[in-house]
């Protein structure tokens, strides 16, 4: 008998934490897994809630077991074994059945997959989850991509186990096809970003004025007390005051300066060349974490050229108002972004509502983003969320604090990427007139470009061809 309203394939950490998470909610969901062992341990784990997970351990009868029009939620790699995936549900689906993406997929999958089951009458939802395994099961940020039909099934169970802020649901129905996918690449751009930022604070912090990863860690978590407050923030501030149990060393200090990344802070830098846009912090982010991971390398080139020696005479004050202009410069190129795409892909993005999805459950969380939303659903010279009567006021208190952090790095030789990158993007947004009428005058002399004239419609050429 056909029970469940929705199924879960894909028992790992995210999928098994949604499928407890959605029978808490009085949901009925199948439950499988391609590794059938993993089934048994996890509804043994599931204690109580056992009575609503129905446990499946072949594909047919996990699909036959669910109420129609079926919904099945996929927990799975992304790229190939989504596609593997599709071609072996298909079959047994009917026309108005859903099949969703949960994974970090690559929102050009998710266009093609949406086509393509279109063509059987089947839709395709790009879902992208935020908040980790603890998010999954008790609240997560969800950003949905698909058609009206799929959400109308799919939007009950979503609003029901989604993380809340003052009472409202963080997810919605963003757009179509890889609407959903898209928004979460550049949620996981700007967490690349904002996470850069705050390595470098404590970099200049412990390498460059002599603070303990304790003293940092309280720095931080003052800061989360107030209008920094974020997710980020404060796992910082705890993580920097834990020590090793096994050396009684701060536990930052054993642990290999190499950061791992997984592919979507690259994709966003993909996609802003792309569509013509610089997402120059996000970019200084992954290029960052690339040169971490040449870490041998590092250590011979300190050796020949020598490390950063200069002190940084700068207290937190001054370090939380230059935080605050990168994070707002941060959020900022990151909608960007977003609008271009959905210019590119005609998606109808509502930029207030993202921000307000993304306050509770997922990791960029921060008090900012209620600002933000109310930017966006004011008055926005130009659509930049920069030109705000609150964000410009706000850089123009908080840009010298960062100037005088990136001066002080600089010149005693310590490495800001992304403070830097923030820096220069606001210099360079804010000139009327800049350098780049030299680099058209250089492509027309090699290369016959042409080039506009101030004032004059058409192409133009220099003296140099007369």
């Amino acid at each position: 008998m056909s029970t469940a309203q929705i199924g879960v394939y894909g028992l790992g950490t995210m999928g098994s934490a949604l499928a407890l998470n959605m029978a808490e909610h009085g949901f009925d969901v199948a439950v499988t897994n391609r590794e059938t062992e993993w089934i048994a341990p996890f509804m043994a784990e599931a204690g109580d809630l056992a009575a609503k997970l129905h446990p499946h351990d072949e594909l047919e009868a996990f699909v036959q077991g669910l109420t129609t029009p079926r919904v099945i939620l996929f927990m799975i790699p992304s790229g190939k074994p989504m596609d593997m995936m599709i071609d072996a549900v298909t079959p047994l689906l009917e026309p108005g059945d859903t099949i969703i993406d949960g994974g970090n997929a690559n929102f050009h999958d998710t266009r093609r997959r949406a086509a393509a089951l279109a063509e059987r009458d089947l839709h395709f939802v790009g879902m992208g989850v935020s908040g980790g395994e603890a998010g999954a099961r008790h609240g997560p940020s969800m950003m949905v991509g698909g058609t009206s039909h799929s959400w109308a099934q799919l939007g009950p169970i979503l609003r029901a186990i989604a993380a809340t802020f003052e009472g409202d649901p963080c997810v919605d129905h963003l757009g179509p096809d890889g609407a959903g996918h898209f928004v979460k690449t550049v949620h996981n751009g700007i967490e690349y970003a904002e996470m850069q930022v705050i390595a470098e604070i404590y970099g200049l912090l412990r390498n460059g004025a002599a603070w303990t990863p304790q003293e940092i860690g309280q720095m931080f978590s003052e800061w989360d007390r107030g209008p920094l407050k974020s997710y980020l923030i404060e796992i910082t501030g705890k993580a920097l005051q834990y020590d090793d149990p096994k050396t009684g060393h701060p536990m930052v200090d054993v642990i290999k300066d190499a950061a791992g990344q997984k592919g979507t802070g690259r994709w966003t830098v993909v996609e802003a060349v792309r569509l013509g846009q610089s997402a120059n912090l996000i970019e200084a982010a992954v290029g960052a974490r690339s040169w971490s991971s040449e870490k041998d390398t590092r250590q011979v080139a300190e050796a020949i050229l020598g490390g950063a020696r200069g002190g940084i005479a700068l207290g937190s004050g001054t370090m939380a108002d230059a935080f605050t202009a990168a994070r707002i410069l941060g959020y900022a190129q990151g909608f960007r972004l977003l609008e271009a795409a959905a210019d590119e892909y005609d998606w109808p993005l509502d930029y207030a509502r993202i921000a307000e999805i993304w306050r509770a459950g997922c990791i960029i969380r921060s008090a900012m983003l209620d600002d933000i939303s109310a930017a966006f659903r004011g008055d926005l010279p130009a659509g930049q969320l920069i030109l705000s009567e609150h964000f410009a006021q706000r850089l123009a208190a908080c840009i010298p604090a960062l100037r005088e952090v990136v001066a002080a790095a600089v010149t005693g030789g310590h490495a800001v990427p992304a403070l830097g990158a923030a820096l220069s993007w606001y210099d360079t947004m804010r000139q009327g007139f800049g350098t780049a009428n030299i680099i058209q005058a250089q492509r027309d002399f090699f290369g016959h470009h042409g080039f506009e004239r101030l004032g004059e419609e058409g192409k133009h050429h220099g003296p140099w061809w007369e």
